[in-house]
């Protein structure tokens, strides 16, 4: 299956570090394989989504502040799920994930 589309998505390194400190929390509090397994999914999950719906439709997701081109992707996983935030370069056709949190975290910095 081919999930690429027209623009190439890319994660910054602070969107990278998130999502290592994301997969690190779901280790610390695994207490079953279940658990470990879920951890794993998760961070593939946010990877595959952002990957997937980034590079085929990325204006369509809610704007992020004042500019158009920085929004948010919402990624449903189970009873919740995480926030990518990103950035629309149209003239590259890039997108770039600057950062991921889980919902119930605070806002960006």
């Amino acid at each position: 299956m081919n999930i690429a589309g027209p623009f190439e998505v890319r994660f910054s390194d602070p969107a990278l570090e998130d999502i290592n400190r994301l997969f690190d929390f779901l280790l610390e509090r695994a207490q079953t394989a279940d658990d470990l397994d879920f951890a794993q999914r998760a961070i593939e999950e946010i990877k595959a989504t952002c990957l997937g719906s980034l590079s085929k439709t990325p204006f369509s997701y809610r704007k992020s502040g004042e500019s158009t081109l920085r929004r948010d992707l919402i990624i449903s996983l189970g009873s919740t799920g995480y926030v990518a935030q990103y950035e629309i370069e149209p003239a590259l056709l890039r997108v770039i994930v600057l950062a991921v949190r889980h919902q119930r975290e605070e806002d960006y910095l």
